[in-house]
């Protein structure tokens, strides 16, 4: 039996694994699947001061308190950043560390050096009312739709999830400055439909990684839950 972590990206909840979680459970190993702080049941959380660095220390909570070692540790999107984070806090207790069509970090690296995209996001939210929410993105034309989901229901499902994150979490580096976290067995799964203007930076060379796709959308755990859990199971 393995342990498995996942953890959402931005605007989701630890909802959106359920698929996922209850084909790893059927298999035989142990799941968790957290809500950030200031998502979903704790969006009252949410505050300017919430950040990269509030996440990070969620799951590093959450392994200690969980005594939890052998992890595989998984990040959706902006969790990237947030596993990586935990892996450079807490590597003694990682297996393996999955990237799901994840932001990849160098050090001291925000989410606008991995994804300039979302500079644009940072400077609508500094120009905001608020000064600092920032909002899902809209539904796109289909093959894009809601994050990469285009079923009516599964759309629907997804927007009860969906809830205003902080601009700090796209603002506060990642520091990976202990080297047992280039030791660590990684994995990148990436979707191939990706929208326009999105550009993937090509996987480091080093640490070595297995590179997986799936012919889908970015909320894979969504559409394609099946084939996502047969790459997970290839990490344990």
């Amino acid at each position: 039996m393995s342990t498995y972590l996942l953890v959402h990206g931005a605007w989701h909840t630890g909802e959106c694994w359920d698929r996922v979680v209850a084909r790893l459970t059927a298999a035989g190993h142990r799941v968790l699947a957290p809500t950030l702080t200031g998502y979903g049941a704790t969006r009252h959380l949410l505050t300017p001061e919430v950040g990269l660095d509030t996440h990070t220390d969620d799951i590093a909570r959450l392994l200690t308190a969980e005594d939890l070692t052998e992890v595989i540790l998984v990040g959706h999107s902006y969790a990237g950043l947030v596993i990586s984070a935990v892996a450079n806090r807490l590597p003694e207790r990682i297996a393996h560390l999955v990237y799901l069509d994840a932001m990849v970090p160098e050090d001291g690296e925000t989410a606008a050096d991995v994804l300039p995209v979302t500079k644009a996001m940072i400077d609508l939210a500094l120009a905001s009312e608020s000064g600092w929410r920032v909002p899902p993105p809209p539904e796109m034309p289909a093959p894009h739709g809601l994050f990469g989901v285009t079923d009516p229901d599964d759309i629907a499902w997804l927007r009860t999830m969906m809830s205003d994150q902080s601009v700090r979490c796209l603002q506060q580096p990642v520091r990976l400055d202990n080297p047992a976290v280039n030791l660590l067995p990684r994995t990148h799964i990436h979707c191939t439909i990706t929208p326009p203007g999105l550009e993937r930076r090509p996987v480091p060379d080093q640490p070595p990684a297995r590179v997986r796709e799936l012919p889908t959308g970015h909320d894979c755990m969504i559409t394609m839950p099946a084939e996502l859990t047969e790459l997970l199971l290839e990490a344990a």
